[in-house]
């Protein structure tokens, strides 16, 4: 099968989970990734828990489709196996604290000047420049100093980080259609480019419609719980076992919403409840109306009334619940592998379908070094050679007696 990145060759030199995560993708769409990581311990996150049989299940997730070489780039002779994989390279990924990368000779620039097609991407806390470029950042930095956790949360409560580690993934997300932009001007052009992301901006970026009020009218996006800022009903709701999310924020919404999910057609001619913006402003008090009625049935109760009229509206579940949901399992998202030291696994599915060959998860997470000798050999290393490195601490291989698993 042929992927749309199939023949072209990805160093990923990062780390723990916005490049690895973009690194997965690309890795997904048919490249073959080469995950250069620490000799002995590896990328942090295979440290995480939980472990089975010593491998880190979360790792595991977020690294499949990838071949793991482990070097020491204390010693020259590992340093310089990994100058020898960035001149091969069409894609070099780091990120690093700023500066660190060039102490290593393995910059942009300096990669360049062996590889001048490369292309090279590199994701921080706070970007290469400003007076915030050198310091360091992990993802709740990121949400804090974003304003995203100031607006994240219940009216009145403490700043709130979003339950996932979303400027993570953004700043993995922007890489990516950053790559893939340089990747469509490549094939045009004929050049390959230098390009960065940071968690900041690139959870920054995720925020239209906040910045658009703030500049638009000075207003300053607060916490608001489960409610939209510009559109209500749309929100969840508590029912008689839990909650129910609701979205009838158009006008020919809220009045299917009225006359047939609560059988309420009187509230259409209140006038605090007569258009979209009013809704808006009254929304505590539209909160306690809608909730005296949907608290007396359950969740699937209102769940049906919403589908049978066309309302947007859903259960609110816990990550249990999603993971068994029958329509969760018909999309494919989780997915069964072999993992030649876990055993069987689950991983992610494909969050995207295509009528091509687009993307497959063709083979679990390596183990750490899992591939350090067969990466060598296709530099062109003897097999003496290559066990002088091992012998030397400069390559390592976490398993270096157990099968390889075909792939």
């Amino acid at each position: 099968m042929k992927l749309p990145l199939s023949d072209l060759r990805v160093l990923d030199l990062t780390n723990v989970l916005a490049g690895p995560y973009c690194a997965m993708v690309l890795g997904d769409m048919g490249a073959d990734v080469i995950k250069l990581e620490n000799a002995e311990k590896g990328d942090t996150s295979r440290q995480f828990e939980p472990q089975v049989n010593g491998e880190s299940y979360c790792f595991a997730v977020l690294n499949r489709n990838k071949k793991s070489i482990a070097l020491n780039l204390k010693d020259p002779a590992g340093l310089k196996i990994a100058h020898q994989l960035a001149a091969k390279a069409d894609i070099v990924m780091e990120n690093f604290r700023p500066g660190v990368i060039k102490r290593m000779g393995l910059d942009y620039e300096s990669i360049r000047a062996h590889n001048p097609g490369v292309i090279y991407a590199s994701m921080s806390g706070f970007g290469q420049t400003g007076p915030y470029g050198q310091k360091g950042g992990y993802d709740i930095i990121a949400q804090g100093m974003s304003g995203i956790m100031m607006m994240t949360g219940e009216p009145g409560g403490r700043p709130a980080k979003v339950g996932i580690a979303m400027n993570d993934i953004a700043s993995g997300v922007t890489a990516l259609s950053g790559i893939l932009g340089a990747l469509i001007g490549k094939l045009r052009f004929g050049e390959g480019q230098y390009l960065e992301t940071s968690l900041l901006e690139a959870g920054l970026a995720w925020t239209p419609w906040e910045f658009g009020a703030f500049f638009g009218s000075g207003e300053i996006p607060t916490a608001t719980g489960t409610r939209h800022r510009r559109s209500a009903p749309y929100q969840a709701y508590r029912t008689q076992d839990g909650y129910v999310t609701v979205g009838a924020g158009t006008q020919k919404m809220w009045l299917a919403f009225c006359e047939k999910v609560i059988a309420r057609p009187d509230w259409l001619e209140r006038p605090d409840y007569r258009t979209q913006a009013l809704r808006v402003k009254n929304v505590d008090t539209l909160e306690r109306d809608i909730e005296s009625i949907t608290t007396q049935h359950t969740t699937a109760h209102w769940v049906a009334l919403l589908d049978a009229v066309g309302i947007p509206g859903g259960p609110v579940f816990g990550y249990e619940q999603t993971m068994r949901d029958p329509h969760v399992l018909a999309r494919k998202m989780v997915h069964d592998i072999d993992h030649p030291i876990i055993g069987p696994m689950k991983t992610l599915g494909l969050p995207i379908k295509s009528s091509g060959a687009l993307g497959s998860i063709r083979m679990p997470a390596p183990w750490l070094g899992q591939h350090s000798a067969s990466v060598l050999a296709e530099l062109g290393y003897s097999a003496q050679d290559t066990e002088a490195l091992f012998q030397q601490g400069a390559v390592f291989d976490q398993y270096r007696d157990k099968v390889r698993p075909t792939t």
